[in-house]
């Protein structure tokens, strides 16, 4: 067990342990990974599921509970940027052909939270809820390239084999220079990144503060645009992201009830 750490937050680390990859767990394989005691396992555990968190599935298998689709509903009816960010990839989908996306970031994770696909045969899409990693395409420059300079330096060390990858740079202040750079130019850009054959065209939304919290993205088959379609792309994404920003943020300053805004 790890010193210094409380309670909470080895419940919160069992609750951790559930990925797509793996979305069931034994008491024992949870005992295996986090170190736990078998009493103390055995108490959280009882006290996750009489909350709705865990659920026994089979005999010895635990997967996540019904709480946790309570909760996204709460989330849904709660959460301005959702509320907000609706009618922006609407917009955005009927813009060109694509799947537009908003995406939330948060730890070392970009979470997507709403998409609108209007692409006839789309090559890529991220449902509501799947994670992607803070290094690879357009909608983590758009992250990284606008985080304040610590910060940046810091995922930047975090994800810096795969940024190396990449072609940014072969040193934190390489890779940071060629985000500053592509910071200037707008909306980014990435080509095949994520998905072969798709680009994707993503712009950061700001909170109050002016740091970036979220992407506005367009995903398309690269076959269905030419360079000039992606440079009108860019600044419609571009321009619906800072309108997101604008509403977010009034929103924020009224102190209005959620309600979802109009972002056209």
């Amino acid at each position: 067990m790890t010193p210094g750490v409380g309670s909470t937050e080895r419940v919160l680390r069992l609750l951790d342990l559930f990925t797509e990859s793996r979305p069931e767990w034994t008491a024992e394989d949870m005992i295996a990974a986090l170190g736990y005691s078998r009493p103390t396992l055995y108490r959280y555990v009882k006290a996750l599921k009489d909350m709705g968190f865990l659920t026994t599935n089979g005999p010895h298998g635990l997967t996540l509970g019904p709480r946790v689709v309570e909760m996204d509903f709460l989330m849904r009816k709660s959460d301005r940027l959702l509320n907000a960010g609706g009618p922006a990839i609407r917009h955005l989908a009927r813009v060109h052909p694509c799947t537009a996306l908003l995406v939330r970031w948060y730890g070392n994770k970009l979470l997507c939270v709403a998409a609108e696909v209007s692409a006839t045969n789309p090559k890529s899409s991220y449902p509501r809820g799947r994670p992607m990693p803070l290094a690879r395409g357009a909608i983590s420059r758009a992250i990284l390239a606008h985080l304040p300079r610590k910060q940046m330096l810091e995922k930047i060390t975090e994800n810096f084999d795969d940024l190396c990858a990449l072609g940014l740079g072969d040193t934190r202040e390489a890779i940071a220079e060629t985000l500053r750079v592509m910071r200037k130019g707008g909306a980014l850009v990435a080509r095949g990144e994520v998905t072969p054959g798709v680009i994707g065209v993503a712009a950061p939304v700001f909170d109050a503060s002016r740091a970036p919290v979220a992407v506005l993205c367009m995903t398309i088959d690269r076959e269905e645009i030419d360079e000039p379609g992606i440079n009108r792309v860019s600044q419609e994404v571009w321009a619906t992201a800072a309108r997101l920003t604008d509403t977010l943020t009034e929103d924020r300053a009224e102190g209005d009830e959620p309600g979802e805004s109009t972002v056209q």
